[in-house]
């Protein structure tokens, strides 16, 4: 019988060029985690989405008959049976961000973590972002700090409304005041940050009959072949693990490293569609590279292939970045403030256009369709993270994802009453499966998810004043 031994968390199967981090297994021990934590390490995501939402379809008409099993509106039917997962925010505000006056766009996203209003004048000046102030403490546990993720080009170059640099529809990410963090929209290159070998982690020792698999090994520029899967070149490293690990373990492994090869396959798919639509642009003579507010926005902005698709694809790399403990902050941008359209639906109309429905029964139809199409996608994420077994508790459990939009009502442009959905327990200290309306700011409700992660703000973000009690 082989020697069982107790793994450090961070064991990862090494190959050329490769450092795959492994899921949680039985035989592992968490290694060092905030002060304040939960046991095991709790999770974040922001995901946002423009435009608001339209508030008959969103909003629950009675707190006290909503629920998995009472009446649910037509746009959040897609989450009927997550709602026990759930805190539905009703009339968060983040005041102080109208300064910008007509600009209420470009506030979308450089003021919903931020809750700081942005500086005009052609050069990017905002606050700090809740999921940087995060990755500033939690970050440093992990090999990367924080993950930005978007589905569309967040090449936006020159100035937006009313001369506001164009940087800030890019990312809801912001390091320093003036240092935005564009999203990754690439799958590819996600998965290869997620799994490449990094010369800069430091080799551990492993115990006493334990597996020399860790971080660590070949140089990137010595990296496999284009053609050759990932699991093909730590095929030793996983026989070697095997000799080390439980028979419920092993079964563990198999489940993950079927889900990485099909993360691969479904990025291969991806790019073969985005060649495809490349070729067929460049036919038509289209080589526009980037983006200003005055251009028209073409149909297919996120490069060929379905939405839906690649929202599930990033976020499933998000997951799979949660899952092995490579990162636990991550942001997510679905769509950026300038709109796209959404063919699969049936039509052409693009979102933002349908958000000026000036009461149009077709464009609020419409408009209705692609908000329920998006709590779709959110509703596959926290599906899957609550699919997923993480310690003594689901993956879900052990996280806080949030969803929402910069903007209350989109034909309104403003930014009373932001629609907001919290996923997950926090590790246990959220109260979930309710509809509660605020009592304190977007700044107030970040600090409080924060501080579930075992973050202490050394100051107010934004407007916030003190962390908020709507989670409990």
């Amino acid at each position: 019988m082989a020697h069982r031994t107790t793994l450090s968390r961070r064991t990862c199967l090494k190959g050329l060029g490769v450092a795959m981090a492994l899921p949680f297994l039985e035989t592992m021990t968490w290694g060092e985690t905030p002060k304040g934590a939960a046991k095991n390490p709790v999770r974040m995501a922001f995901l946002q989405s423009p435009f608001g939402v339209y508030p008959d379809n969103f909003w629950p008409k009675d707190a006290k008959t909503f629920g998995p099993s009472g009446v649910v509106p037509p746009t959040l039917e897609p989450l009927r049976a997550l709602l026990g997962d759930c805190l539905l925010i009703q009339g968060l505000q983040n005041p102080g961000i109208n300064a910008t006056k007509g600009s209420t766009h470009l506030v979308e996203t450089s003021a919903w973590l931020t809750c700081t209003a942005p500086k005009g004048g052609g050069m990017v000046e905002v606050g700090v972002s809740a999921d940087q102030i995060a990755a500033l403490q939690v970050g440093a546990y992990t090999a990367i700090p924080s993950l930005e993720l978007g589905i569309q080009n967040s090449n936006f170059s020159g100035l937006g409304e009313d001369g506001f640099a164009g940087a800030y529809y890019n990312t809801i990410s912001f390091r320093t005041p003036t240092q935005p963090l564009p999203c990754e929209n690439n799958p590819r290159s996600v998965l290869n940050r997620l799994f490449s070998s990094r010369k800069s982690m430091p080799k551990r020792r492993a115990s006493s009959g334990g597996v020399a698999a860790v971080g660590g090994g070949a140089e990137e520029s010595e990296g496999r072949s284009l053609d050759q899967s990932m699991l093909d070149v730590v095929m030793e490293s996983t026989a070697e693990l095997r000799k080390h690990i439980s028979g419920t373990d092993q079964r563990t492994v198999d489940e993950y490293l079927d889900g990485v090869r099909s993360l691969e396959q479904r990025v291969a798919a991806i790019e073969k569609q985005q060649a495809d639509a490349a070729h067929a642009k460049q036919a038509k003579g289209n080589t526009k590279s980037g983006l200003k507010y005055s251009d028209p926005i073409e149909v297919a902005v996120h490069d060929g292939g379905k939405w839906s698709e690649k929202v599930k694809l990033m976020g499933d790399l998000m997951i799979l970045a949660f899952q092995t403990d490579l990162t636990r902050i991550a942001t997510f941008v679905f769509e950026h403030p300038f709109g796209i359209s959404y063919p699969e639906l049936g039509f052409t109309e693009g979102h933002h256009e349908c958000s000026h429905h000036d009461n149009n029964k077709e464009k609020i139809e419409k408009l209705c369709k692609i908000e329920r199409f998006q709590i779709e996608q959110f509703a596959y994420i926290v599906g899957r993270m609550k699919g997923l077994l993480d310690g003594n508790g689901t993956l879900l459990d052990n996280s806080m994802v949030m969803w929402g939009s910069g903007m209350g009502y989109g034909i309104q442009h403003n930014n009373n009453n932001m629609p907001t959905i919290l996923a997950g327990r926090g590790g246990g200290s959220i109260r979930t499966g309710r509809l509660v309306h605020a009592t304190g700011t977007q700044g107030d409700l970040l600090m409080a998810i924060l501080a579930r992660a075992g973050c202490a703000p050394d100051r107010a973000i934004g407007s916030g004043t003190k962390p908020s009690n709507d989670l409990v």
